[in-house]
């Protein structure tokens, strides 16, 4: 049972990872303002562009919490299962 727990908890938080970007983009009038600005900048404009390392960020930290390394691969060849 704690096994099935633990994977919910993988999965809701992946899913997070991977919505919090949309959700922090896609509802414009909370960062449409010009103030706070950074080095002259509008916050408009520095609030997205802070989200370009920081989806990189959400889509590493969602990959890595879904386990899918491919089991059985050796990391420096195919899948034994296969045959060419």
């Amino acid at each position: 049972m704690a096994h099935h727990a633990h994977q919910r908890l993988r999965r809701v938080a992946t899913a997070v990872l991977l919505l919090a970007p949309a959700a922090g983009l896609l509802w414009v009038p909370w960062y449409a303002g010009a103030e706070p600005r950074l080095a002259g900048t509008p916050f408009f404009y520095w609030y997205q562009l802070a989200w370009v390392p920081g989806c990189g960020l959400c889509l590493l930290a969602a990959y890595a919490l879904t386990g899918r390394r491919q089991e059985g691969r050796r990391p420096d060849g195919p899948r034994p299962d296969r045959h060419h």
